[in-house]
């Protein structure tokens, strides 16, 4: 039963781990496109405008591949923690809809409307689609996040006699004290991963002569982005969301040091934590593999000089 668990968590953490590099990406992307289409209505340079439109064909392709790899981690619930959603289901089925129903379906319409109503629209309400497709993409993040926030802190439910969770209070599902700083954090990192994208894309453009100006555009924005989400990343959201580990969930952040063992009056401060315990499962794993590779490279011919 042990190894079926393992073989669950490990198959449903790739699919989630694949599936959350695209939304991660798209909703830090989709402010820099807001930035980007508010600095060509103020400047009137046609340069941030296309890099608006540039921006927002990556963030369709990558939105549809979010969407794509998203489905199976959804079966996923129903078929590795079967169990759980069943028993669950009363309350994490209405972030989750919510989710589908507005977030989804606002972010994908206004994104149809960005790509191919330019003309159609003014560039007014061309900004204001881009605006809307940025609060579809977070408010969709928001609500995934409430999910996994009641996941690690259970508020405003129920148990009824048959074993299942309801929800008996809306507001509280709102203001979990583990949501907003979970959200922030998040929101942040997502800045972090798409502003130094961003910046990476200008600074091969600029390295290969090519779209300087574009590549000029995408350095020094990416850059401020990613300096000052950096920043918040680490704190103040950094250091809310490790203070509700410490508080609600002590036993983990214990886990997350590296501290395995009671300690008399408290533990000292980890600066670097090595657990020993992985350290041995990572030595174990990989010793192997380097027995091959030293096999290999012992019996591949030598390079001359």
């Amino acid at each position: 039963m042990e190894d079926m668990i393992l073989y669950n968590r490990l198959q449903f953490a790739f699919t989630i781990t694949f599936h959350y590099l695209f939304p991660q990406l798209t909703m830090g992307l989709s402010l820099m496109i807001v930035y980007f289409k508010w600095k060509f209505l103020r400047t009137k340079n046609e340069d941030y405008n296309n890099a608006s439109k540039f921006w927002m064909k990556i963030f369709a392709l990558n939105f549809a591949m979010g969407v794509v790899t998203g489905i199976p981690m959804e079966f996923q619930f129903g078929t590795n923690w079967a169990k759980f959603s069943e028993l669950t289901g009363g309350i994490i089925r209405q972030t989750l809809a919510m989710e589908g129903m507005f977030s989804f379906f606002l972010e994908s319409s206004f994104l149809g409307m960005f790509l191919f109503g330019e003309k159609l629209l003014g560039q007014k309400l061309h900004f204001l689609s881009g605006l809307m497709v940025f609060l579809g993409s977070w408010a969709s993040g928001f609500l995934i996040i409430a999910t996994h926030s009641w996941m690690q802190h259970p508020v405003g439910y129920e148990i009824l006699e048959n074993g299942k969770f309801v929800l008996n209070n809306f507001s509280a599902l709102f203001n979990n004290p583990w949501l907003w700083p979970s959200y922030l954090h998040n929101q942040a990192g997502s800045l972090v991963t798409s502003s130094f994208f961003v910046a990476a894309v200008g600074a091969f453009y600029l390295l290969s002569n090519r779209h300087s100006r574009f590549g000029k555009i995408f350095v020094k924005s990416g850059v401020v982005f990613g300096v000052i989400s950096s920043v918040i990343l680490a704190f103040p959201t950094g250091d809310w969301a490790a203070k509700n580990v410490v508080k609600y969930q002590p036993a983990t952040f214990a886990a997350m040091e590296g501290i395995f063992e009671t300690e008399k009056g408290g533990s000292e401060i980890v600066l670097i934590g090595q657990p020993g315990r992985i350290k041995n499962w990572i030595i174990k794993s990989l010793y192997p593999m380097y027995l091959v590779f030293l096999r290999i490279s012992v019996g591949m011919p030598k390079l001359k000089d």
